[in-house]
């Protein structure tokens, strides 16, 4: 990308770290389109990193002149959002055929930013803050004289390169790259289409300068090699014809034999979750003990209250979590987290409250918000709040440090129709208590065999943390508190 192609009095909007330490996310939708006048702190776009859905305000005033990108891609942290002309400034230059090959390329992905779109946005923020900034918050990053959000990424300044030692001869146009040298791409999305796509760049002649390949080429490449599978397949013979036709992106699966019918890139959400997963299943060394409880007691008491109270009566996982924070108060060994620090030493962190995580499950795959001390709430505001937050979690509003600051997890699979599950500890904590579902089961009361309500309490542990006797008596204890709540009632 050349900077010369860009508007020289255009701010350019690096997209900025949302609060979360992400790398990515996903441009959702445009709130404005090129050539809209908008307003500091105005919506321009909607993104989707791996928490949440957010909307990004522009920190300049002005005309906009390009939007980076297009509905459905990723865009890097750091890179060009959008571009914005301020109020009075001159107009961009004629675009030359250069520039309207670049703007199609622009609209056809994400480039990543010039060293002098770079250069001037630090510039463009040194005026916003001079102008005393938005003033918005956007969920853990401010606009206020920033313009890029909170975190950057450190870029090599010219004289900081090592200098050749010699001029070198220019090399030709179109000279193949060699096995050291870097195929040039005019975009990280375009290498990785083509990466997708199982299509070596350097196949490719780029129709771009100095040979660049761009979108089109690798697209052409892709349809040349679509064609020749087409064909391909054609003369291998009917039978592997008809299987190729049932497919629905014509590859074959060469472990099973079978037709791929789609390929779905694991970002977002799910790209989280398994990191997430991953990572705790691979350093936590977690231990897991269960107990099946009799909770015909706790139903009979929420049936009572539901009959007299009928709109304010907490539910049942809101009594649960009220019982479990007590105990935790009893045990604060699992309201933990284990932190590695840079000189090969951990430690354990104590919290000072909890703030209890609640596993929801939405269409945009699995949450777990958190109540802000949630030790301080009655089982009535639990239950509010936990309402709250799996609303929001389910439209995906729930703010980065609603879904980041949970302590201590709980998980009512019980909805799912499942009695237990070894669930994973939600990284970094240290535990996570699963509650399964309640159904009518035989059990023995006073010698007499009877029928009552009865569920699963399952809790998985950090090891490192506590051994199984204090994980034992945190589940006896909550256990104990469901079959006979009334008796918790001065710890509540």
């Amino acid at each position: 990308m050349s900077a010369e192609t860009l508007s020289p009095s255009a701010k350019v909007f690096l997209l900025p770290d949302l609060g979360e330490g992400l790398t990515e996310a996903e441009l959702v939708n445009w709130l404005v389109a090129e050539g809209d006048t908008v307003v500091v702190d105005q919506p321009v776009a909607e993104v989707e990193t791996a928490k949440s859905t957010v909307e990004v305000p522009s920190p300049f005033a002005g005309v906009v002149t390009r939007l980076h990108g297009e509905a459905g891609t990723t865009i890097n942290v750091g890179a060009p959002l959008i571009s914005v002309r301020p109020d009075g400034a001159p107009g961009a230059p004629a675009g030359s055929a250069d520039a309207e090959a670049y703007r199609e390329e622009e609209r056809a992905g994400v480039d990543v930013p010039s060293d002098g779109e770079v250069a001037s946005a630090p510039a463009a923020s040194e005026a916003e803050a001079d102008a005393g900034g938005s003033g918005n918050v956007l969920i853990g990053y401010g606009t206020p004289g920033t313009g890029t959000g909170g975190r950057t990424r450190r870029r090599k300044s010219a004289a900081a390169a090592p200098a050749p030692a010699a001029a070198a001869p220019a090399a030709p146009v179109n000279e193949p790259a060699t096995e050291t040298q870097a195929v040039l791409c005019i975009s990280p999305l375009v290498r990785k289409l083509a990466r997708d796509a199982g299509i070596d760049l350097r196949s490719i002649s780029g129709s771009g300068a100095n040979g660049m390949i761009l979108r089109r080429d690798v697209e052409q490449a892709l349809g040349s090699s679509k064609a020749s599978q087409t064909d391909s397949v054609a003369s291998a013979g009917s039978g592997r014809a008809a299987a190729s036709t049932l497919s629905g992106t014509g590859d074959e699966d060469r472990r099973s034999g079978l037709g791929i019918s789609d390929r779905i890139p694991v970002k977002g959400v799910r790209k989280t979750v398994a990191e997430a997963m991953s990572r705790s299943r691979r350093e936590i060394p977690e231990a897991t003990v269960w107990v099946d409880v009799d909770a015909t007691a706790l139903v009979n008491l929420r049936a009572e209250l539901k009959r007299r109270q009928p709109d304010s009566t907490p539910g049942i996982l809101a009594f649960v979590a009220r019982f479990a924070l007590a105990g935790l108060a009893k045990y604060p060994e699992l309201n933990t987290r284990i932190v590695e620090r840079e000189d090969g030493t951990s430690e354990i962190l104590r919290f000072d409250g909890v703030n209890l995580g609640i596993a929801a499950q939405t269409d945009r795959g699995l949450m777990v918000p958190s109540v802000h001390r949630a030790d301080r709430l009655s089982a009535r505001e639990l239950d509010a709040e936990i309402r709250r937050l799996a609303a929001v979690a389910r439209d995906g509003k729930a703010t980065p440090a609603e879904l980041t600051s949970g302590t201590f997890t709980l998980n009512n699979y019980g909805v799912f129709g499942v009695d237990g599950s070894a669930a994973i500890i939600n990284y970094p904590e240290a535990a996570i208590l699963g509650l399964g579902r309640i159904i009518d089961r035989p059990w023995v009361v006073e010698g007499e065999l009877d029928v009552r309500k009865v569920t699963e309490l399952t809790l998985a542990f950090d090891h490192r943390v506590c051994d199984g006797g204090v994980a034992g008596g945190f589940l006896r204890y909550v256990a104990d508190a469901i079959e006979n709540p009334g008796g918790v009632l001065a710890d509540l």
